[in-house]
């Protein structure tokens, strides 16, 4: 136990703030460190109370960091949204022809994984893109130096413009963008794309677009003519077939494809290529559902692996599984992922304060989910709507039971009366 609980190694896990994914040096960390947490050691009740109070105190610390790290964990809804967009990225990078490559639009309401998702699918395809190149852009032209970056990750700007859009892109390879247009801005990002050697660009929180506003249409369009710079374009967003996104789009019955007009913007500055016609898969990632035998075997297998994660000294096996807690669970976060895991990172760090050291209903009755994330924004619909709390059977019971007062002593007064 004492390698693990060394202060240096368990510093260094712990300080620090991680980069963002959308500049390159944040993206490259995020790659290169993303399956590098070392989780706590599962140690009994007896074997945590024989260590010192110093190292008990640096074991409940790492305790703590391994439930707020928890890994993500593959379901049957990641695992179609994951297939889809690294058949794209793959196919479309091994194109040669000098045709549109077909993107992605990634739905579902906030909290279910969406971003991290399709960010886990896009570093193992850049992994095995550098892997096959030998970490160097086979496109780069001979003499120079360019960063290879295969993946581009940006966040869409809250109130977009094309100009914030492009200059988004281009933040994310520290390019300098000083007094540019918004042709010069387009034709700059069409470079840096090329000279990169980009394969896939993703775009996040794409529904912050708001297309009863005149900038946010012309923002669309641009998003479009990135299609036509020979990179899988990956749109991810909250309820996207509502958001408007889709209103120019019609629906192609025989390749299953959303198909979008070409852009203005291709068009004026180049970049058409042989084909004319967008088209986007479109791929929703839900919940976990409750009702049939399949999606209860889901969502248990599920729990399972969130048990498998936790580090409470008097924890058993089935704690998240067994009984009624499956039900508890699903009612109290309404099968999303992201709620479920806060509940029980809050819960498994009042376990350990409280000194229970396990989860159960009347525990998590206490935990009150909050979401107050400044990233995120609530009129997008990224910040999802949390079921409302419902005292258990057993604790309104209790709290509805009036006391027996026949043998209360009221004191002197109420005797003589």
């Amino acid at each position: 136990m004492s390698e693990v609980l060394a202060p240096g190694v368990l510093a260094g896990m712990l300080t620090g703030k991680p980069p963002r994914r959308d500049t390159y040096e944040g993206w490259q960390h995020y790659r290169a460190t993303r399956e590098s947490f070392t989780p706590a050691p599962k140690l009994s009740f007896a074997q945590w109370r024989d260590l010192s109070p110093h190292r008990r105190s640096l074991y409940d610390l790492h305790r703590t960091a391994t439930h707020v790290n928890l890994p993500l964990q593959e379901t049957p809804m990641s695992l179609r949204v994951s297939r889809l967009v690294n058949r794209r990225m793959r196919n479309n990078a091994l194109k040669q022809k000098p045709a549109t490559r077909a993107g992605v639009m990634v739905t579902g309401w906030g909290y279910q994984g969406k971003t991290e998702t399709v960010c886990e699918v896009a570093a193992s395809f850049e992994d095995a893109w550098l892997e096959m190149h030998g970490h160097l852009n086979p496109a780069a032209v001979e003499g120079t130096w360019d960063l290879h970056a295969p993946v581009v990750y940006v966040q869409t700007p809250v109130t977009a413009k094309p100009k914030s859009t492009c200059q988004a892109v281009l933040n994310f390879f520290g390019a300098s963008m000083t007094s540019m247009n918004l042709p010069q801005l387009i034709q700059q990002v069409a470079r840096s794309l090329h000279d990169h050697g980009v394969k896939a660009l993703i775009l996040d929180d794409i529904t912050r677009l708001r297309m009863h506003r005149a900038d946010d249409q012309d923002t669309l369009d641009l998003i479009r003519a990135f299609m036509s710079m020979n990179v899988t374009l990956v749109l991810v967003g909250v309820d996207i077939p509502g958001s408007g996104l889709l209103r120019e789009a019609r629906w192609d019955g025989q390749t299953r494809q959303w198909v979008m007009p070409s852009s203005e913007h291709a068009r004026v500055h180049g970049f058409e290529t042989t084909q004319t016609e967008r088209r986007f898969d479109l791929v929703e990632l839900d919940h976990f559902r409750y009702t049939t035998p399949d999606e209860v075997a889901a969502f248990e297998d599920h729990l399972g692996g969130l048990e498998g994660q936790l580090r409470l000294l008097k924890a058993k096996t089935g704690m998240l599984t067994g009984g009624s807690m499956p039900e508890y669970l699903i009612r109290r976060t309404g099968g999303v992922v992201g709620l479920l895991e806060r509940l029980i990172e809050d819960g498994a760090q009042e376990a350990m304060d409280s000194g229970k050291e396990f989860l159960d209903e009347d525990l998590l009755d206490e935990i009150v989910i909050s979401l107050d994330d400044p990233g995120r924004d609530h009129a997008a619909g990224e910040v999802p709507a949390i079921p409302q709390q419902a005292s258990s059977p057993k604790r309104s019971a209790v709290r509805g039971r009036r006391r027996n007062t026949v043998y209360d002593d009221r004191g002197p007064r109420a005797a003589g009366s």
